[in-house]
């Protein structure tokens, strides 16, 4: 979960809210590459999760990266995250401990894959002195939420006791599961309309590709996708498939509508979080919020309650894959890789909207509930899902094709996707081959994939 935003400008009425949103727009030749991943910190000796206080903490971790230039950010006394003051980057600490890297907006996937190796790197440096290695795979394997330590921070509190009443999954999400995912850039409404339709029809697509979850707690959980499964009964009032983003008149205004009646989670002033739980950012704006009665929000708390909403697509000044569980080094240049050679390629986009612009509702949801269990094997009533894998991996290769950025050394993007065609080839996702290996060569146990799995 990003790092809070400040901002004090009241905002002065629905108009400031679209216009929000609508500033993200930007011209073809800014488009950048945004790339968000979360890992595991576990401990080397026994593969234990890490408590954030103790000389060998999150805390402590935090601290090392500062010797590489990033600015520490305090909630109160603990250091909760970490700034780059040389670009955008930051790195915050997630509920269970997990560390996420929201990557600079950055123009090639090149420079994409470098900032994830150069981070890696550092990690596993300041890790190595404190005997705390990183796991990459979308759910534990093996802790149970009553082994991982909370993280000390405020809004974690509130969304714990929250999500107990909303979902059976919530705290699942929060505390065992890792993604990634990439934000990208629109230059019109028209422009966010046609790759948000896309993007959302294809997750469930991205999801079997990247489907890297097969267990909880020591055993096969009976999904390859367990993270993608736990999305569907988090919070059905912020997560999904977002239906209306298909109706004619989809618009800024439309999702600005639907976000105004997601319920907020709190409300963040000097220094302290305040419990708004199940009240609507409607109600902040018509100033019937409880606590802030006669009150405005500003662009901050718009900014902020944007970012606890958590559909599979979404938008804020940037839209934002949200699909796939997380990996090893080469899935997480993948990941925007697919992304990119898909929506930022005009002849691409317009043919993968030719390719799903036909999909009922039904058919889309169904992926949604099919896909985290079978993966590539899945076939519905209308789609073949590892048919439509291959034909995306090959529509993203011929995007990134176009777009002829080189690595200075004659590779050109298209090298990311090689991890992808691979499972294609194998017809295999990660999540088969740890199944295989726990059914052979593991001898029934998870263990070994804090071997197999860590950076």
């Amino acid at each position: 979960m990003s790092i809070l935003v400040a901002g004090a400008d009241p905002i002065s009425g629905y108009d400031d809210l679209v216009s929000y949103i609508e500033a993200g727009e930007k011209p073809k030749a800014d488009w950048r590459i945004g790339t968000e991943h979360e890992k595991f910190p576990f401990r080397t000796a026994d593969h234990s999760p890490i408590p954030y206080d103790g000389p060998k903490g999150i805390r402590a971790m935090l601290e090392g990266m500062t010797r590489f230039g990033w600015q520490p950010v305090y909630e109160g006394d603990h250091i909760i995250g970490l700034t780059c003051p040389d670009s955008l980057a930051n790195v915050s600490l997630e509920p269970g401990g997990q560390f996420e890297l929201s990557g600079a907006p950055l123009e090639m996937l090149h420079q994409t894959c470098s900032e994830v190796h150069d981070h890696l790197a550092q990690v596993k440096e300041v890790g190595g002195e404190l005997d705390i290695c990183f796991l990459g795979t979308g759910f534990t394997p093996d802790w149970s939420r009553e082994d991982i330590p909370v993280m000390p921070k405020g809004r974690y509190g509130i969304m714990t006791e929250y999500m107990k009443k909303v979902g059976s999954y919530g705290l699942d999400m929060m505390y065992r599961s890792c993604t990634v995912q990439v934000n990208l850039d629109w230059s019109a409404e028209s422009d966010m309309v046609k790759k948000f339709r896309v993007a959302l029809a294809l997750q469930p697509i991205a999801t079997a590709l990247f489907a890297n979850s097969p267990f909880t707690e020591g055993k096969p959980n009976g999904f390859l996708s367990f993270r993608s499964q736990i999305w569907t009964d988090t919070d059905k009032a912020r997560t999904g498939m977002l239906p209306f983003v298909f109706e004619d008149g989809f618009s800024y205004e439309r999702y600005v509508d639907y976000a105004l009646d997601v319920p907020m989670y709190f409300v963040y002033r000097d220094g302290t979080y305040h419990d708004v739980t199940g009240k609507s950012f409607r109600d902040f704006m018509d100033g019937k919020l409880e606590g802030f009665e006669g009150e405005m929000p500003t662009i901050g708390d718009w900014s902020n309650h944007l970012t606890t909403i958590f559909p599979e697509v979404r938008i804020k000044k940037f839209m934002e894959m949200r699909g796939a569980d997380s990996g090893p080094w080469n899935s997480i240049c993948a990941l925007p890789a697919l992304w990119v050679g898909l929506l930022y390629d005009g002849g691409v986009l317009d043919a993968a909207w030719d390719m799903v612009k036909k999909w009922t509702p039904y058919a889309r949801e169904e992926l949604r509930w099919e896909v985290p269990k079978t993966a590539l094997a899945t076939r519905t009533s209308d789609v073949n899902v590892m048919d439509i894998a291959r034909e995306m991996v090959d529509m993203s290769r011929a995007g990134l094709k176009g777009r002829a950025q080189s690595d200075g050394v004659g590779a050109d993007e298209t090298i990311f996707l090689s991890t992808l065609e691979e499972i294609l080839d194998k017809g295999k996702t990660r999540a088969d081959d740890q199944l295989d290996a726990y059914n052979d060569r593991w001898g029934g146990k998870t263990d070994p994939i804090y071997d197999e799995y860590a950076f």
